[in-house]
């Protein structure tokens, strides 16, 4: 019974493991798409405030088509901010997940680890309980020694 307990164990352990491995591939994947967004957020400022920056003498057509732009993309750039606070929510939510997986992890490899010390102790008490043969020590009354 203890060899099939330890067999449930150990499967056990390997599905947290697994669990912990996915559970560390989402936050990776979570962070992934919060650098993106924030990489898409500092270029949209860039490219807004690059807009400007030129000093050219402008028509009014082309000046209002700038301010048109650059309202566009503030828009994009607050847009993004929500889509980066959404992603650093989600962020923290995937490392909680992660440390629940964690620790679910560690719990099946202390049951898996207490399984094992059991059935050795009860090896070592099937190997202790086992009755020793008296050997004939040398010297003994009734024995027969050769002095020659």
């Amino acid at each position: 019974m203890s060899a099939r307990l330890l067999a449930r164990r150990q499967r056990l352990v390997r599905v947290r493991e697994a669990q912990h491995a996915m559970a560390v591939a989402e936050t990776v994947r979570a962070r992934d798409e919060a650098d993106t967004i924030a990489n898409n957020a500092r270029r949209v400022s860039r490219v807004r405030a690059e807009l400007f920056e030129a000093e050219r003498t402008q028509m009014g057509g082309t000046f209002a088509s700038y301010r048109e732009l650059a309202e566009r993309l503030e828009r994009a750039g607050k847009q993004l901010e929500g889509a980066l606070y959404d992603a650093n929510r989600v962020i923290g939510q995937k490392q909680v997940r992660q440390v629940e997986a964690s620790r679910e992890e560690e719990i099946a490899r202390r049951l898996k680890e207490r399984i094992h010390a059991r059935i050795e102790d009860e090896r070592e008490a099937r190997i202790a309980a086992i009755p020793r043969q008296r050997l004939p020590r040398q010297g003994q009354p009734g024995q027969s020694e050769d002095k020659t």
